[in-house]
């Protein structure tokens, strides 16, 4: 990917700006019209988190900022759930064993929409508003190199080291008004929750104020809580108490029921892909309860091989997702193996929603292999006899056995 060493290089130009209306994107096009005299078309990539109000207030934005080039809306939420979440409620990943790596998945496919964009329109290079600190930057630079190798990729706020502060100063100066509580805080919505960053998630020790996350706190919550019974089909989702949905209709319901009792909020403490370690809020209740159940569904129909290896197999997709290689040639034949893994992964999970907590109550399924016609575990069995089990026991505790002789013959 070139780089532009000379501002005279992109005058008149089309640049085009992966943009969310926020602080950080809304300072990219001011700064990219005036430094480099290119015209901006600004790009924005629904992943779920955007309403028709929403997206029509970022249009807005583009204009009030003064976009030469225009602006474009993707809708991108069927390509994140087909492409990008499906893997992930098959792994069951979760980094850290809680984040379920929302922003991750999005950004990957953002960056890719918005190199196609530019290619479409005959661009002469692609932006993001990415600071140098964080791995959203690893991911769009990436994505960009990957689907627009021709293209210069632009990221003044990197290239700068501003801060928040100092892009609202830049903005005010040039009469754009600027909501204080974004500079304070960057809050990124999609299908797959909501991740807060902030003054509370520079350190390691303050709580995020409750008033940033969507929906009720637990304690706000009704008290009698609510049921629901999951269906999965091939191990993914398919209908909440029995009514059919697709897989994005069915994430956006279990959101909605999950803010009103206060599910899926959490704080998340991980390396980066620079090697630092980094804070992040996150309030998603669809990935939490479905994985959950998921899990539960999975630990009836595969067996503990399938399982262990799955797990393993399941981290290292999360780990290189996160790391913006979701190019990688070795992600496809890990979706390949996830696939594989669910074609017995049908049936229905019964779980209790009830103040901030998630309890699964049960799971069936025609796959199922607990059987009580063969054994029940601590009760009676009906494959094999008492003996039989007597001289299984003896055959494998042999290695513990001579293990402990040997130690004894050595003192």
């Amino acid at each position: 990917m070139r780089r532009i060493e000379r501002y005279g290089e992109l005058k008149g130009k089309t640049v085009v700006l992966a943009f969310s209306g926020g602080l950080d994107t809304s300072f990219c096009v001011t700064y990219l019209q005036e430094v480099y005299g290119a015209r901006v078309m600004t790009v924005t990539v629904d992943t779920g988190g955007f309403d028709a109000a929403e997206l029509a207030r970022i249009e807005r934005r583009s204009g009030e900022l003064g976009a030469a080039a225009g602006h474009r809306t993707v809708d991108g939420t069927e390509a994140l759930y087909r492409e990008f979440l499906s893997p992930l409620i098959r792994g069951n990943v979760l980094r850290g064993g809680v984040y379920p790596l929302s922003v991750s998945a999005e950004r990957v496919l953002q960056a890719r929409e918005v190199a196609r964009v530019a290619l479409d329109a005959g661009a002469a290079a692609v932006a993001h508003g990415s600071t140098g600190a964080g791995n959203d930057q690893i991911r769009f630079d990436t994505a960009f190199a990957v689907v627009a190798p021709g293209l210069a990729c632009l990221t003044p706020i990197r290239d700068l080291g501003a801060g928040r502060e100092d892009e609202t100063r830049y903005l005010e100066a040039r009469g754009v008004a600027v909501e204080k509580k974004t500079t304070a805080y960057s809050v990124n919505e999609g299908l797959w929750g909501t991740t807060i960053g902030g003054k509370e998630t520079h350190g390691s020790w303050e709580e995020v104020p409750d008033h940033l996350y969507p929906g009720v706190t637990p304690s706000q919550a009704p008290a009698e809580g609510r049921v629901l019974t999951l269906s999965f089909e091939r191990g993914l989702p398919s209908a909440i108490d029995s009514e059919p949905a697709d897989g994005v209709t069915l994430i956006r319901r279990l959101n909605a029921i999950g803010w009103e009792h206060g599910i899926g909020r959490g704080v998340h403490v991980g390396d980066t892909i620079l090697g630092i370690k980094g804070r992040v809020a996150f309030s998603a209740p669809g990935p939490h309860v479905l994985i959950r159940a998921h899990r539960e569904l999975e630990k009836l129909v595969l067996t503990g091989w399938q399982a262990f290896w799955k797990e393993q197999i399941s981290a290292f997709y999360g780990q290189l997702l996160h790391a913006g290689q979701y190019f990688d040639p070795v992600m496809r034949d890990i979706e390949a193996l996830l696939v594989s893994s669910q074609e017995r992964v049908s049936g229905n999970v019964r779980v209790r929603l009830c103040r901030g907590a998630l309890e699964t109550l049960g799971a069936r399924s025609p796959h199922s292999m607990m059987d009580a016609r063969v054994a029940v575990y601590g009760e009676g069995m009906k494959l094999w006899t008492g003996e039989e089990a007597r001289g299984f026991a003896k055959i494998y505790g042999i290695p513990s056995v001579l293990w402990a002789r040997a130690g004894k013959e050595d003192e």
